[in-house]
């Protein structure tokens, strides 16, 4: 054939490929049963499978360009010939990770690091999380993506959890409103979310396999009750189904949890995608298609080809398909990517960062004052602890955010006004310097790829000499010392030296106080932690302990808003702090804590092995403060608490029941000198009936507006009757039994100020009878 013959076969065969596009119908919102009547099988297949499938190993395109944005986790598909493009899905939920620098271009993107979902929840003020989710809806969609992987949903069923810095709290009511606000915030601006980790991904070892036994009580009455609370509050455009298993079936292929429950029971109309594993031993991706999962993440060839051939040979039916790629239409035709939306990469971090200054400030929760804060004489500190200097915003793996600053406490202080000690500063500085060159050249990859790939690092603290601490006692104000942990993905926290402090750490806090407090001079203590810590065993040696979590890049800032009194920290814990991480019964069911003989007994004899293999939720429904209330333990510091500046009184209590709506009200009044916020939380306790239930639960919540002195603001909270309601096994029903109904108004769950009641008649909701535990559980029980 000459070159001119077969460049006019090529010409032709293009302008007819070019005709048969043209003669496709193009995706829009109102075609999507013609779009769907066009699409091939190959093309119905590789719709519900990520985009990461788009390309081969030798980087040769399958089937259409496919959106990229540099350090994005993750693509949907495109199908160019029916006008379908790729929509691309960042990690989340403190911020848009993404890469920050990117080869032969002088632009950057770093995106604003916000406060951790625990410092987030501590605020207990769905306005401010509405909008700290408006601010990061904003940089997602102006960084060309279209869905921002969080918030992460999870309950904080054990301190121990190594993403719990992700979570909100112990408590499925408070989870579930945070978390809809959040959801609000970001989808109010063009994007979606995808709330995460569906469900019951209590622990990170051994997450991809792990089977969490639990009753279908506490699963629907806490594990679930977040994610049921934010699908009917705030529709998330997508949930992320988890790697786990829920009694023996992994999330992914869990028909009962996909769509027995999230669809027929909750009416959710979003899209399910996985977590990001693929391929996985035990779990066919045809099974994942029929329970309910829209989109395979982060896709292989290998899924398309058994989406296919599951079809042609009918162990998948058309009509789950079918459905599933509905649902995958329905959601791209309202992102951004799908209506030619004109991102600038250029978002207002400046103006973003006031937003997480606000945020985190507020999330600071206030554990102990003897009277020294807000600090008003004090010019010069001494600042121990090296996470003073690498004072750490975040969380680790792929919950971190490539921030374009952090502020450490060095720089918080001064901003207003306070200078730290020079000498101690470089020596701790150099230390830094030092122990971040020798993680570098140690770090073991298999341990800690996690950790050392994503995010900062914690590291150990030095040894400070009583010469040293006396010559700052001698010539500083006032000190601090922080206290850090780190923790994230993948890897679960030990007691001995993540939970508890260490030895040194307990002996610098002492050295310290001896010194200052001989010299008169007060000792703050700062928390730089996402997660729960040990506090009983020194609590008693400084004059103030502020937890500030990882409070974002503005956390120096906002310690220092605190600490000078120009703001009043009004945060509450949204988990019990108890003096033990044994006193959690649920620790006993938690990884690391078989012992050693026991352990290697399991392994050697071919066994599951408790924590690892299965996990049993023996604690069942008394997780967090419903086990230390109802049971009556001791705790460090309880649900709900958190100190302030100022007091307030709580009076005129009143309970009207309105149909199927409960509404409280109280007035709150500020009793003190200065301005500030309350938080008010309120407990029900139920009538003795058939069911046993926690002495008292936490069903609804307000925040106060900033109240000057003397200035009072009744609060008015409404709840649903059926947000009353224990789960009935036998019967499958919610229900709220009949009878006169305690409503506890107060500070904490142990800070009761006041209380009013109701009479409540039964309700009752059928649901359906599913996810039922296949193993016996020794259930804990009152009685």
């Amino acid at each position: 054939m000459t070159i001119r013959k077969l460049f006019f076969v090529m010409s032709a065969v293009a302008l007819s490929t070019t005709a048969l596009a043209q003669q496709a119908p193009q995706l829009r919102a109102d075609n999507i049963d013609e779009v769907m009547k066009a699409m091939t099988l190959e093309e119905k297949a590789r719709l519900l499978v990520g985009g990461a499938n788009n390309f081969r190993s030798n980087g040769a395109v399958v089937g259409g360009e496919s959106r990229q944005v540099a350090g994005a986790a993750g693509t949907s598909p495109s199908i160019p010939r029916l006008g379908i493009p790729s929509t691309v899905l960042t990690d989340g939920p403190a911020g848009v990770r993404i890469n920050p620098t990117r080869p032969n271009d002088n632009q950057t993107y770093y995106a604003t690091g916000f406060p951790i979902g625990t410092c987030l929840a501590s605020t207990w003020n769905t306005e401010l999380v509405t909008r700290v989710g408006e601010a990061i809806g904003n940089e997602t969609k102006e960084y060309k993506c279209d869905v921002l992987l969080g918030p992460g949903m999870n309950l904080h069923r054990n301190p121990l959890c190594g993403r719990n810095f992700e979570y909100y709290s112990e408590d499925p009511l408070l989870t579930g409103k945070i978390a809809a606000a959040y959801i609000r915030g970001v989808q109010s601006q063009g994007v979606g979310v995808s709330a995460k980790h569906f469900a019951v991904n209590s622990q990170e070892t051994e997450r991809t396999s792990v089977d969490e036994r639990v009753s279908q009580r506490a699963a629907r009455e806490l594990y679930l009750r977040g994610f049921e609370i934010a699908v009917r509050e705030s529709d998330p455009w997508t949930i992320m189904s988890s790697y786990n298993q829920v009694n023996g079936q992994y999330s992914m292929g869990n028909h009962d949890l996909l769509t027995s429950i999230l669809r027929e029971d909750w009416g959710y109309k979003g899209i399910v995608m996985t977590d990001w594993i693929g391929i996985r031993n035990g779990l066919r991706t045809i099974d994942e298609v029929h329970a309910g999962n829209d989109l395979m993440e982060p896709g292989q060839e290998a899924q398309i080809r058994e989406i296919i051939d599951g079809m042609k040979s009918g162990q998948l039916s058309q009509a789950d398909v079918d459905r599933n790629v509905r649902r995958m239409l329905e959601y791209i035709v309202k992102t951004p990517t799908f209506l030619n939306y004109a991102a600038t990469n250029k978002p207002d971090l400046k103006a973003h960062a006031e937003i997480t200054r606000q945020s985190a400030t507020e999330g600071i929760v206030l554990l102990k004052n003897n009277g020294t804060l807000p600090w008003k004489a004090i010019k010069t500190v001494a600042l121990f602890g090296e996470n003073s200097y690498n004072f750490m915003s975040g969380g680790t793996g792929s919950g971190c955010v490539h921030t374009p600053y952090v502020v450490d406490l060095v720089e918080g202080l001064q901003n207003a006004g306070i200078g730290s000690s020079k000498v101690l500063t470089d020596v701790y500085r150099k230390y830094v310097d030092f122990a971040s060159t020798k993680f570098q050249a140690e770090r073991h990859p298999a341990k800690w790829y996690q950790m050392a790939q994503f995010g900062q690092q914690k590291y150990p603290e030095m040894s400070i000499s009583p010469i040293l601490i006396n010559n700052e006692a001698n010539k500083a104000d006032a000190a601090i010392v922080t206290i850090g942990r780190q923790a994230g993905e993948g890897i679960d926290r030990d007691i001995a030296t993540e939970f508890n402090l260490t030895t040194d750490e307990r002996q610098m806090i002492f050295d310290i106080c001896q010194a200052f407090h001989s010299a008169g001079k007060p000792v703050v203590v700062v928390i730089n932690s996402g997660s729960v810590i040990e506090t009983s065993s020194w609590s008693g040696y400084p004059d103030a302990i502020l937890c500030a979590w990882q409070p974002g890049e503005e956390g120096g800032n906002s310690i220092a808003d605190i600490i000078t009194g120009k703001v009043n920290p009004s945060a509450k814990l949204t988990m019990t702090w108890p003096i033990a991480a044994t006193d959690h019964p649920s620790t006993s069911n938690f990884p690391g804590n078989m012992d050693f003989f026991s352990f290697q007994q399991a392994v050697s004899g071919n066994r599951p092995v408790a924590g690892y293999d299965y996990t049993n939720h023996e604690e069942d429904i008394y997780v967090g403060y419903r086990y230390f209330d109802t049971f009556k333990q001791n705790v460090a510091y309880p649900f709900g608490y958190g100190l302030s500046y100022t007091t307030f009184e709580y009076t005129k209590p009143v309970v009207k029941v309105k149909g199927d709506q409960v509404e409280v009200s109280v007035t709150v009044k500020n009793t003190g000198s200065v301005s500030g916020k309350e938080v008010v939380q309120v407990y029900v306790s139920a009538p003795e009936g058939n069911i046993e239930k926690p002495c008292q639960e936490l069903k609804a919540f307000g925040k106060t507006r900033e109240l000057q002195p003397g200035e009072s603001q009744t609060l008015t909270m409404l709840m649903q009757v059926r947000e009353m309601a224990s789960f009935d096994e036998a019967n499958s029903q919610w229900i709220t039994e009949a009878g006169k109904y305690s409503f506890r108004i107060g500070a904490s769950s142990r800070d009761i100020r006041c209380t009013a009641e109701a009479k409540l008649n039964e309700y009752t909701e059928k649901v359906n009878n599913v996810l039922a535990p296949k193993h016996k559980l020794n259930l804990l029980k009152q009685k």
